[in-house]
């Protein structure tokens, strides 16, 4: 991504801000690491991000709309060429028939594309989650290049 002069953001929810630390654990990531959003509550992505309230309302906060909708507004207040955003259930509870513990959104998006979303069902305790949802959420930012 550097090497292209582009740069990243992130709109982080149930990863509270774990995918802009392993981001900044890297040596010269300031050089493509334009902000990270910890948008943990609703009306933080609404505020922070641009999130529709009533996107939020109609799917809730851990689905593909809002997702998509968090990644879109952290481009759009930021200066980066590259969104991750990600949503998630990590327990340990939360969690209902449709959305259980371990389900999870995340979205990747670019400048002039689709929007890309992935939904995960993740296994384990709450931090096994989290860490599988950095894991995904980095994973598909590599099918945006």
């Amino acid at each position: 991504m550097y090497a292209r002069g582009e740069r990243l953001v992130l709109a982080e929810s149930c990863t509270g801000g774990w995918i802009a630390k392993v981001i900044t654990d890297l040596p010269g990531s300031s050089a493509w690491f334009d902000r990270g959003f910890v948008t943990y509550s609703n009306a933080a992505k609404i505020r922070q991000l641009g999130v529709d309230p009533a996107l939020i309302e109609a799917f809730g906060a851990v689905s593909e709309q809002t997702v998509t909708a968090m990644a879109v507004g952290a481009l759009i207040h930021s200066d980066a060429q590259l969104a991750i955003a990600v949503s998630g259930i990590a327990g340990p509870g939360g969690g209902t028939s449709d959305k259980p513990v371990g389900t999870v959104w995340c979205a990747w998006a670019r400048p002039g594309r689709d929007v890309q979303a992935g939904h995960y069902l993740l296994a384990g305790d709450r931090e096994a989650i989290r860490r599988q949802a950095v894991v995904k959420a980095l994973e598909g930012a590599s099918h945006c290049f």
